[in-house]
C-alpha cells in the first residue's frame, strides 16, 4: 500500500517520447520546425472551451490520444501494463 519505492528505476525503453530525449541541435531544430503548423487558440482566463471532444473527435481518435498518456502513467508509475483477459474486456462496439 505504500507507493512506488524511490529507488525504483523507470525502464527506458517504456517510454513513449523517447524523441524528446534527443538534445541535440538539429534534432531541437527539427521539433521546433514541426510545431510551426500546430492551431494555435487565446481565449480569456474563465471562457476556455469544455474538455468535451466528442464533436471534434472520433472515438477512434480519442481512445488514440489516451493511449500514450496510459503508457506514460504507468510507465512513471514503474509498475507493468496490465494485461485484461479478452473475456472480461467489452468489446467497442457494444460500448454506449
Amino acid at each position: 500500500m505504500g507507493g512506488c519505492p524511490a529507488n525504483r528505476a523507470v525502464p527506458a525503453v517504456r517510454r513513449y517520447n523517447d524523441a524528446m530525449s534527443d538534445h541535440s541541435d538539429d534534432a531541437r531544430k527539427a521539433r521546433a520546425a514541426a510545431r510551426r503548423d500546430w492551431p494555435v487558440r487565446k481565449f480569456r482566463l474563465g471562457h476556455e472551451p469544455g474538455d468535451d471532444l466528442s464533436a471534434t473527435t472520433t472515438a477512434e481518435e480519442r481512445l488514440a490520444m489516451m493511449w500514450p498518456l496510459a503508457m506514460e502513467a504507468w510507465t512513471l508509475a514503474g509498475r507493468p501494463i496490465p494485461a485484461a483477459p479478452s473475456q472480461t474486456a467489452a468489446p467497442l462496439e457494444n460500448l454506449p
